[in-house]
This record gives structure tokens, sequence and C-alpha cells, in this order.
């Protein structure tokens, strides 16, 4: 499966996210692939162990003359988000991911490509691979359920890793390199609402929200990309005029992908279907125009249903669910006022569902300040306390601070200007990288982050540009080089 990524250079990185694509890898479903990377590293003589919670390190010594440089480390995570296109069949945990190149970018058909942090991994591999690389001793460490929870990094083995110099390959974007991120939390909320029988004057009509973008709810936070959940809550909330009932709601699938799709069935009295069916129609005009350019795709559409199996919400249960929803933060809170451009806090509106009454929302907070994002958690254990829900703040992890007088973020600006004729662009992002975990466990790491050009991430738009991979695995070699040569010739000058 995959051959054509054989014939993409470089050859030795390719070969290797040729095996990721054909290893299911959604996350809490990385056993196989360790195992098969396991025995790759055996084949090539290399140390391998792993911590208690399962995250895999290899090693590698250093080439002859090099033994005195400090240790790198080499960190990216195993897993891939699972995200598919409505109707489009695919099992993550069995089925391979088919890729195809289209117009100078590898996407995946149908389906989330992996790319995040498929690449990353595949330019570790292909480092430890590489028998013309010289370097100074490696350490590369993977990481274990990081789209989900940052389980990996949160149990990471303390006093296990050995080197000083940290290198996440975890970044999206060509020409920069960042050097802090946000720090987050998921918010958990959960009850289980009263039902009362649908009525022989009710009828049930039945909403699908889709054709949104959807994509990373840090990185494309703020973009001008719809929220389904969001938006068909605000749908359900003017159906509230005809006294509504809710009956039914499954939205998003992951609490840290902007959700695509949302789909819902309400009972309403058979005398205002044909009101209430015309407000819906307004409504998906109305979205369609305010979302503009920006997420074209929408498509909202209302149907009569057979009646439902599952008992409707009592009135004042589906009116009172529907008002803490629509009143939920979502989107961008705050820009930074230290960083220009850099979304400070946010949250996703995830996941969401109503089946037989019980009530499911998981929603992801970010902040740059740990204090700010337990601040917008207690916003919503406050608003759906008061409708007497369970509230949990649980997969907390903090952000990255930035250091700006890095010595190993200035070794790769100047690099990175001799090789790409140009300095990088030094940035903070609003995405949960492992750096701030890893550094909470090991604070003597000096850190930075940087991947190839990777756009659509969390959904099944994601792609990468073919001709970035090239430059990133060319500034990855050079940057290991340089940091090997460095203390060589510092010994010798000192000779």
């Amino acid at each position: 499966m995959n051959a054509h990524l054989e014939a993409l250079a470089p050859t030795l990185v390719w070969q290797h996210f040729r095996t990721l694509c054909n290893t299911p890898r959604p996350s809490g479903h990385e056993a196989a692939l360790v195992a098969k990377l396991e025995a790759w590293a055996d084949g090539l003589g290399l140390a391998h162990d792993r911590d208690a919670f399962g995250n895999l390190r290899i090693r590698k010594p250093a080439s002859p003359g090099c033994e005195a440089a400090p240790g790198i480390i080499l960190q990216g995570h195993l897993d891939m988000v699972a995200q598919a296109n409505a109707g489009h069949a695919h099992d993550f945990t069995r089925d391979p991911i088919r890729t195809v190149v289209k117009e100078g970018w590898l996407h995946a058909e149908g389906t989330t490509l992996g790319a995040d942090n498929g690449m990353g991994v595949a330019a570790i591999l292909a480092v430890l691979e590489d028998p013309e690389l010289t370097h100074g001793p490696l350490e590369a460490l993977f990481t274990l359920e990081e789209e989900t929870s940052m389980g990996g990094a949160l149990n990471l083995a303390e006093q296990w890793l050995e080197g000083s110099l940290l290198l996440n390959l975890d970044s999206e974007d060509r020409g920069q390199v960042y050097i802090g991120c946000a720090g987050g939390a998921d918010v958990v909320v959960d009850a289980q609402l009263p039902g009362a029988a649908l009525q022989p004057d009710e009828q049930v009509i039945s909403l699908s929200l889709t054709g949104l973008k959807g994509g990373h709810s840090g990185m494309d936070i703020d973009k001008p990309l719809g929220n389904a959940n969001r938006l068909l809550v605000r749908v359900l909330w003017a159906l509230e005029a005809f006294d509504a009932r809710l009956v039914s709601y499954q939205g998003g699938t992951l609490r840290n992908a902007i959700p695509r799709e949302a789909f819902a069935q309400v009972a309403l009295p058979a005398d205002d279907v044909e009101a209430a069916l015309a407000t819906v129609e307004t409504l998906a005009r109305t979205l369609k125009a305010e979302l503009g350019s920006g997420d074209p795709g929408l498509v909202l559409t209302a149907t009569q249903a057979a009646p439902a199996e599952a008992e409707p919400l009592t009135r004042d249960a589906s009116a009172m669910l529907l008002a803490a929803l629509h009143a939920a933060p979502c989107g961008v809170e705050r820009m930074s006022a230290d960083v220009p451009g850099v979304v400070e806090t946010s949250n996703n509106l995830g996941v969401l569902s109503v089946e037989q009454g019980r009530f499911h929302l998981c929603a992801l907070v970010r902040s740059l300040h740990d204090s700010a994002a337990m601040a917008m958690a207690g916003r919503f254990q406050a608003l759906f306390g008061l409708m007497g829900a369970r509230v949990k703040v649980e997969n907390g992890y903090p952000g990255w601070a930035p250091n700006p007088e890095s010595p190993l973020l200035a070794t790769f600006n100047t690099r990175h200007a001799a090789l790409m004729g140009h300095a990088p662009e030094v940035k903070v992002i609003h995405a949960g990288l492992e750096c701030g975990i890893l550094g909470s466990k090991y604070p003597h790491l000096d850190m930075i982050s940087f991947g190839p050009l990777i756009r659509g991430a969390h959904s099944p738009d994601e792609r990468v540009e073919i001709a970035s991979v090239a430059e990133f695995w060319a500034m990855l070699r050079d940057l290991i080089e340089t940091l090997a040569r460095q203390t060589a010739d510092s010994a010798s000058r000192q000779v």
C-alpha cells in the first residue's frame, strides 16, 4: 500500500512515512506500531526501551569524535487523529491510510493523513537510519496518546532521558520555529436529563448541519471557520420559539478538532412544523452569509421524521440545556497582549451528544497562561453547575514558557539563515505541544519545535506540502551536524 511514497524525496523520510500510513495508529492503538519500530531498531542494532506508560525510546551512539557533543532528544508522538468524511467507510484501527499526490501536496483519501505527527516521526527514524549523518548522542522519544489526552507526555518517566537539547518535530509551518505553546485542559460535562413521552400532537423533525472545513482546535481557532456544534445549537435555540423539545444530538468526534458536522432531532407541535422548517431554511441562508468565504460549504437541512424511539426531553430540561449550550464559551476568548497575533485563551466545543436523555459535552480550553485556562474551565463549571450537571476538569497540561535567549534557538536561527537564505520566524503556538509537559519533568532541557508545512490538521482536508518536507529534512540534518561540530571545534581550539 502507498508504494508511490517511496518515489518522493527525501527517500528515507518517505519510506518511513509509508510505514506509518500502512500501520493503523489512532490514539490508544499504537501498540502494533511500537512493536514494529522495536523490531526495526533491533535490525539496526539500536538500543531501545519503554517507560511504564509505554513511551518508546530508541538510542543511537555518537559518531566517532562527537561523543562529547550535547545529547539531542528527537521527539514526536506516534498517534494520529482519526477523522473521516461522512459516508467514507474507514476503520482507523484496521485500515491503512490511502494517500494521493495532488499539485505538490500529499493528501489522504477521505480521512486525516496523519502527517501530524507522522512526518516528524518519519524524520526521526530517518535520522536514526542515515549512515552519512555526523551527530552527537541521539535519543528518539516517541510518545503515545498525544491527540486525545497528552497521556504519553503526562506519564513520561522522570530521570529517564539523558540529553540536554530537545527537538520537537510536531510543528506545521515552513520557515518558522516555535519556542512556546499554550497549556490546556479538558472540560467534561455529563447529566441525565428528564424526558416526557412524545405527545399525539407533536411531530419530529431531523436537522443536519454538514459541509464545514473543520480544523485544529488550537492553531485554527482564530480562522474564520464554523463550529458545527455552536451553529446547530444556535438553530435549536431559534426553534425554542415553537416549544421544540430536544430528542437527540450528535456533533463532533474529538475535543481537539473543530466539529465539521452535527445532527439533531426535535419534537414540536405539528401545527408549527411548516413554520419551523421555514425558520431553518432562513437560518441556513443567514449562517452561510455569515461564514462567507471563510467556510463556504455549510449545508443545513431539516426534514420531517418518523416518531423517535427515544423520549424527547421535558420542555424545561430542553430549554435549560439549550440555554446553557447557547451561552457556553466557544472560540477565541482573548488575544495575547505580549505576543502579537497569537491567541492567548480559547475554547472548543468539541464533542456534544444527547442520547436517551444522557447529555455529554467535552470541550478543550487552551491558554498561554495556565491560570486563564483554569478560569475558563471554571466558567463551564459555573454555567453547567446551574443545571445540576457533573463537570470535571481533567487531563490538564502546562504551557511552554518562551525563552528567546535559548542557545539552541540561536544556533537554529543562524543555520536556517545560512541554509534557507533568510532568518526563520520565531513563534509561539496556540496548541498543546508536548514541550510544556516535557519541560516540567526535565527543567534543564533547551527546546525548540519545527516541522514541514501541514494544513488542515485534525480534518480530512489534512495535507503536507512535499517540497517543504525536503526543506525540513535538510534543516534537521544540518542542525544535528552543526551541534556536533560546535563541540568538536571547541575542543580543537582548546587543544
